[in-house]
């Protein structure tokens, strides 16, 4: 066990170092730049297709797809927004500074356009399976947008989304929650699993449908509901928001705060925190894309994109603001806390909101961590019907829900180790996918906008 702890952490360490944190970032600035800044200038457009109603034909039917715009956003968002919005964007403001945070602003910025171009590959190469149901994500565009030759790239990225589904999905999120529910309720982690596995399993045996369903009710409610406590506390301490932001602003150039100068420490811990909540480049948010009802692959694409500006720009801004206003010394300077991690953010909140600002944190972390189960659960059932069939679900469906319950009852420090290293590992096939499929993403944006103009689409 030691040998295998071991070897996860120098892998991981490995595969999370600066090279990866270059490339993710790195493909969303090309993405960016070939695509003259549509995040910026199509946002309001994308968030307006987020949030109505799916398009239909002009004889009233649904386009091809399983579920609509909104179901898509709200499965890839319930597995993109967990612990990492609070726990993740601590251990970045402790580890690298407040600093951090502004970092995590710029990965979001271009990780929108890297989520952009994994939607439109998502939908343009996505197939229907043996049971009339959409499945697509990296392993298809992989194989069917480069060529037969490269399916051994798409088989290593599906097979690294299974394993990597039944920890960073699963039971590290399982045994977040009976912790949380343990701390603040001191109920037996053994009940809160038995729960929890329960709840998992009515939802994810039903399918994509079933999983989006919870999806679009649960994630808007918690989304809601942890923003509006944190403006609560931000409005509650205004005369403290105006120090904390010139303190991200300018710890952000200097690194001064933790890491005494040292920028490169601030980036980096910015990023990687960034990266891991947005998810974007990952690989993961496209799977759920390709299940969208939709009339062109752009329009899902720009949907997708609204799903790192949801998760980063507004729910992390949220918890790393609150958290360096709470951290702020007599004279402005940032005070290194003693404890990390959802401790130090369910405590920052409840002191600068007594009372009510604590359980804001813990019932968010739990409805958090619920719903990436339940989307992660739709992630490694794809990835491994592409590996071992699609006759498969089934029994992963299964096996998963199994997971979530040992989640709750034994130590997860190998499993979180190994989880994040695959984690990270499925981000290597798919950002090579990006790469050399980018002609493609532009072509089929400047389509879309082509049709658009013509009238041919709305």
């Amino acid at each position: 066990m030691e040998a295998l702890h071991h070897f996860f952490d120098t892998v991981g360490g490995w595969v999370w170092g600066p090279a990866m944190l270059v490339l993710l970032v790195g493909t969303g600035v090309l993405l960016t730049v070939l695509l003259k800044g549509l995040q910026f200038s199509m946002l309001g457009y994308a968030l307006k297709q987020a949030f109505m109603p799916h398009h239909k034909k002009e004889d009233g039917s649904d386009h091809d797809g399983d579920i609509s715009h909104f179901g898509a956003l709200m499965t890839a968002l319930s597995a993109t927004i967990g612990t990492g919005n609070i726990a993740g964007v601590a251990t970045a403001v402790v580890a690298g500074g407040p600093g951090a945070v502004f970092w995590m602003w710029i990965t979001a910025i271009f990780g929108m356009a890297t989520k952009y171009g994994e939607g439109v590959l998502a939908v343009k190469y996505r197939v229907v399976n043996k049971k009339g149901e959409m499945s697509g994500g990296p392993m298809y565009y992989i194989e069917r947008g480069l060529g037969s030759k490269w399916k051994w790239l798409a088989y290593a990225f599906a097979l690294f989304g299974t394993v990597a589904s039944f920890g960073i999905g699963s039971s590290v999120q399982s045994n977040s929650v009976a912790q949380a529910v343990q701390a603040s309720f001191e109920i037996d982690t053994v009940y809160t699993g038995v729960a929890l596995t329960v709840l998992t399993a009515i939802v994810v045996l039903g399918g994509i449908r079933s999983i989006a369903k919870a999806s679009s009710l649960i994630v808007p409610l918690m989304a809601v509901f942890y923003v509006a406590g944190g403006l609560v506390i931000i409005m509650a301490n205004l005369d403290l928001v105006l120090p904390a932001l010139k303190l991200i602003l300018s710890d952000a150039f200097t690194g001064e705060a933790v890491a005494g100068g040292a920028i490169g420490s601030v980036i980096r811990y910015g990023v990687a925190r960034g990266v891991f909540s947005n998810e974007a480049g990952m690989g993961s948010a496209p799977i759920a894309a390709a299940a969208a009802k939709t009339d062109h692959p752009v329009r899902q694409a720009l949907v997708s994109m609204t799903g790192t500006f949801l998760d980063t720009i507004v729910v992390c801004s949220i918890t790393g603001i609150v958290l360096v206003m709470g951290l702020l010394g007599a004279g402005g300077e940032f005070v290194k806390p003693e404890i990390t991690g959802a401790a130090l953010t369910t405590s920052t909140f409840d002191r600068l909101l007594p009372g009510p600002g604590g359980w804001v944190v813990t019932i968010g972390l739990i409805f958090f961590a619920y719903s990436t189960i339940l989307g992660w659960c739709y992630y490694g059932e794809k990835c491994a019907a592409y590996v071992f069939g699609d006759g498969f679900a089934n029994v992963y469906r299964v096996v998963y829900v199994a997971t979530v319950m040992l989640g709750t009852v034994v130590s997860l420090d190998l499993v979180w180790l190994a989880a994040d290293t695959f984690n990270g590992l499925m981000a290597v096939p798919n950002l090579i996918a990006l790469l050399l499929l980018s002609g493609v993403i532009v072509k089929e944006t400047k389509d879309f906008k082509a049709k658009r103009k013509s009238g041919e689409l709305p």
